[in-house]
């Protein structure tokens, strides 16, 4: 029954209007607070003059700290208040996200719900196909099966704009649990 539902998702995944009103409604309105937009516009600034191979050994040393489970980067990131306000909205959610990150204008992690795997996301289809693309852009992943939370998911990702100068400044992925997202009636949407 469940593999059903999502499957009809999947299906309807192509139904890419109910998916847009799901991001610029529900997603945006968590984007909407101010600490998103300044956290990020922060860290642009803090990170203008980073090269590749700076942001590359950024990357790695996450990877490494992963793996140890902690260490300055990702004790830094994630005891930040956007950090904690991701968590927030992710629990305020009941179940309908997984994960919530929001990256800078070099795809680099500016605040997370949680732990990913890895600090740089510019190399990926969930920043290059949102920040690159421009104010309205919206991204979204094929559904698959997540070990770890033994639900299938999708990422959708989003362009975040700076309200006063309208210039696209960031991106953010909200990963989102298929099944609670099937349940969302369309009226809920429109």
């Amino acid at each position: 029954m469940v593999a059903a539902s999502v499957f009809a998702l999947s299906s309807a995944k192509a139904n890419d209007s109910a998916l847009k009103t799901f991001a610029e409604e529900k997603l945006q309105a968590i984007l909407s607070d101010s600490i998103v937009v300044d956290s990020i516009k922060a860290q642009n600034e803090a990170h203008s003059n980073l090269d590749q191979s700076q942001i590359d050994s950024l990357d790695l040393q996450w990877r490494a700290e992963v793996d140890g489970q902690s260490g300055d980067l990702i004790e830094k990131t994630l005891a930040s208040p956007l950090s904690d306000y991701l968590l927030a909205a992710l629990e305020e959610g009941e179940g309908l996200y997984t994960e919530i990150f929001v990256m800078d204008n070099r795809g680099l992690n500016v605040g997370q719900s949680g732990l990913t795997s890895d600090y740089w996301q510019g190399d990926e289809s969930k920043w290059q196909e949102t920040f690159l693309v421009g104010g309205n852009a919206i991204h979204t992943s094929d559904i698959e099966f997540d070990e770890s939370s033994q639900t299938y998911q999708l990422q959708v990702s989003i362009s975040v704009v700076d309200p006063d100068s309208n210039a696209v400044i960031g991106a953010a992925t909200f990963g989102v649990n298929a099944e609670a997202l099937q349940m969302i009636s369309l009226d809920d949407l429109n």
